[in-house]
C-alpha cells in the first residue's frame, strides 16, 4: 500500500491524462489555464485557497485522500512536468500561435489587395461599363466576398485554439464596392463556359455513329441547349434512330408518309361523319398559348392539319380538347431549328419556306403521336387516365401535406375541379411555354414522364402554393387562386426547383404505392 503522501500525488496527478477522468476546456467561455491561479492542481505542497468554499472542499477531499489507497502510484516528478508544459503553453506556444495568426491574416489582406489592383489595371473599361450590373446584386456579391474570406482563413483558424478567447488586431478590410466590378466581370464567364461545357457534351455524344440514348436522357434532364433541343428532342421522342446514318433517310420516309396522310384524310374534314371534329379543333385552336402565334394563320392552318390526321388515325379516342395544347411545345422547338430569334412567339412563321415549314409540321406531328401513345386513356371516352391521376393526386396529397389536404376538403374543393386541366394539359395552361418547353426536356428524359413523373409535378406544384392556399377561407376565393396560380413571371430555376421536389416525391412513394393510400 502507497504511503499517505503517495496517494495524494496520484489524485492531483489524475486530473491530467488518466483515461476516463474529467478534463478542463478551455474555450470562450473560460480563461486559458494559467499554473499561477490554479497551482493546486498542479503542486501538492501548495497552499489552498483562504474561501470557505474552498477550506471544506480542500478538507473533504483530504479526509477521502487517507481513507484511500491506489497500486497506481506513478512517481512524484510527473507534477513538475505538468507545471513545466503549463509554463511553455502559456508563454511560446500562445504567443507562437498568435503571431501566426496575425501573419496569416496580413498575407491575406495584402495578397486580396494585390490582385484588386492587379484587376482594376486591366479592366478599366469594363469595370465603368459593369459597375451598375453589379450594384444590382450586392446581396450575391456579398456572400461571395465573404465564402472567399471564411475559406482563406480555414488555414489559420486551425492553428488558433485559444484565438476566440484573445482579441487580435484588426486590419482595414477593403470596401465590398471594389470587389463587385471583379465579380461582375467574372461571373458571365462563367456562366457561358457552363453552358458552353453542356454544349459541348451534347454535341460530342450526338456526333457519334450511335448515340447512347440513356446518356442522353442523363444529360437532358437538367435542361437542354435550344442549339440542341430538336434533335435531341426528336431522339428522346423515339421519332429518330440512335444510329447516325439512318436518321436522314427516316426524315425522308416519316415526313413523305405524312403528307400522304393529309392527301387522303384532309380533304374529308368537311364530310358529315367529320364535321364535329374539325369543327371542334377549329374552335379550339384560337384558345392556344401563346396569343401573337395563335394569330397567324398560318399558324393555324398547320395545327389543323396536325390534329385532323391524328384524330382520324386515332378512332379509339379522337380528338379530345386539350391536346390541341400538345402540339405548341414541339413546333416552336422545331421552328427554332431554323431561325436565330429568342423569342419564337412574335416571328412570322410565314416568312420561312415553304418546304422548311413542311418539315416541321411533319416533324411536330409524329412526335406529339409518340408523346399521346404513352398518354392516350386519358382521351379516350370518359377521360379514365385523368380520373385515375387526379385521385392518386388527392392521396398522395394528403399524405405529404395533410393540412393543405384538409383545408381544401374543409371547404369542399374538390381535386377534380383544378386538377383536371393540369392533367389533361399537362401544366400547359398553369406555366409559360418557356416553363412547359424545360419541363418537357425532362418529362421526355424521365421513363414515363408524361404519363407517371406528371403525377409527383403536379403534387409539388400545389404544395408550393400551400401558404397561399392556407390564407384563402372561402371556396370560390380558392377556386380562383388554383385555376390562376401567379406563374408569368417563372422560369428555368422555378422549373427546377418544382422538378427536384417532385423527384423526391417519386423516390419516396413511386416504388411504394401503398404510401400515399389510406
Amino acid at each position: 500500500m502507497a504511503s499517505d503522501g503517495g496517494r495524494k500525488q496520484f489524485w492531483k496527478r489524475s486530473g491530467a491524462k488518466v483515461p476516463g477522468s474529467i478534463q478542463h476546456v478551455y474555450g470562450a467561455q473560460h480563461p486559458p489555464f494559467d499554473p499561477l491561479l490554479h497551482g493546486t492542481l498542479i503542486k501538492a505542497g501548495s497552499k489552498p485557497p483562504t474561501t470557505p468554499v474552498k477550506l471544506k472542499k480542500v478538507s473533504t477531499f483530504q479526509e477521502f485522500e487517507s481513507n484511500t489507497s491506489d497500486a497506481w502510484d506513478l512517481g512524484d516528478d510527473d507534477d513538475e512536468l505538468l507545471a513545466i508544459a503549463a509554463e511553455n503553453l502559456n508563454t511560446e506556444v500562445v504567443m507562437e500561435t498568435a503571431h501566426k495568426v496575425i501573419q496569416n491574416h496580413s498575407k491575406l489582406q495584402e495578397q486580396h489587395k494585390f490582385q484588386e489592383e492587379h484587376l482594376q489595371e486591366e479592366k478599366q473599361e469594363e469595370f465603368a461599363q459593369l459597375t451598375s450590373v453589379a450594384c444590382g446584386d450586392n446581396r450575391l456579391v456579398k456572400s461571395v466576398s465573404e465564402g472567399h474570406t471564411s475559406s482563406s482563413l480555414d488555414n489559420a483558424s486551425e492553428n488558433s485554439s485559444m484565438q476566440r478567447s484573445q482579441s487580435l488586431p484588426q486590419t482595414s478590410i477593403p470596401p465590398l464596392t471594389s470587389g463587385m466590378a471583379d465579380y461582375s466581370t467574372s461571373v458571365t464567364p462563367a456562366l457561358t463556359e457552363r453552358e458552353a461545357s453542356r454544349l459541348d457534351k451534347f454535341k460530342q455524344l450526338l456526333a457519334g455513329p450511335n448515340t447512347d440514348l440513356d446518356e442522353l436522357r442523363k444529360l437532358s434532364w437538367s435542361g437542354i441547349p435550344k442549339r440542341v433541343r430538336p434533335i435531341a428532342w426528336k431522339l428522346l421522342s423515339g421519332y429518330l434512330p440512335a444510329n447516325v446514318d439512318r436518321r436522314e433517310s427516316t426524315l425522308q420516309r416519316k415526313r413523305k408518309e405524312y403528307f400522304a396522310f393529309v392527301e387522303q384524310y384532309y380533304d374529308s374534314r368537311n364530310d358529315e361523319n367529320h364535321q364535329d371534329t374539325y369543327r371542334q379543333i377549329h374552335i379550339d385552336i384560337p384558345r392556344m398559348s401563346p396569343e401573337v402565334l395563335r394569330l397567324q394563320p398560318k399558324v393555324t392552318e398547320i395545327f389543323e392539319r396536325i390534329l385532323f390526321i391524328w384524330a382520324i388515325r386515332h378512332p379509339a379516342s379522337g380528338y379530345v380538347q386539350g391536346i390541341n395544347d400538345l402540339v405548341t411545345p414541339f413546333f416552336v422547338v422545331f421552328v427554332c431549328e431554323y431561325i436565330e430569334e429568342e423569342e419564337v412567339e412574335n416571328f412570322d412563321v410565314s416568312s420561312l419556306p415553304e418546304e422548311v415549314l413542311q418539315n416541321i409540321e411533319a416533324d411536330s406531328y409524329w412526335c406529339m403521336s409518340k408523346l399521346l401513345d404513352g398518354i392516350q386513356d386519358n382521351y379516350t371516352f370518359a377521360q379514365p387516365g385523368i380520373q385515375k391521376k387526379v385521385k392518386m393526386l388527392e392521396e398522395l396529397v394528403s399524405r405529404i401535406d395533410e393540412q393543405v389536404h384538409r383545408h381544401l376538403d374543409q371547404h369542399e374543393v374538390k381535386y377534380l375541379q383544378f386538377a383536371f386541366r393540369w392533367m389533361n394539359n399537362l401544366l400547359m395552361r398553369e406555366v409559360p411555354l418557356r416553363c412547359t418547353i424545360r419541363l418537357w426536356d425532362t418529362y421526355q428524359s424521365e421513363p414515363e414522364g408524361f404519363s407517371h413523373f406528371h403525377l409527383y409535378v403536379c403534387a409539388a406544384f400545389l404544395v408550393r402554393w400551400r401558404k397561399e392556399i392556407l390564407e384563402e377561407k372561402d371556396f370560390q376565393e380558392l377556386l380562383i387562386f388554383l385555376q390562376n396560380l401567379p406563374t408569368v413571371h417563372w422560369g428555368n430555376e422555378d422549373i427546377s426547383v418544382l422538378l427536384a421536389e417532385a423527384y423526391r416525391l417519386k423516390f419516396a412513394f413511386a416504388d411504394a404505392p401503398n404510401h400515399y393510400k389510406k
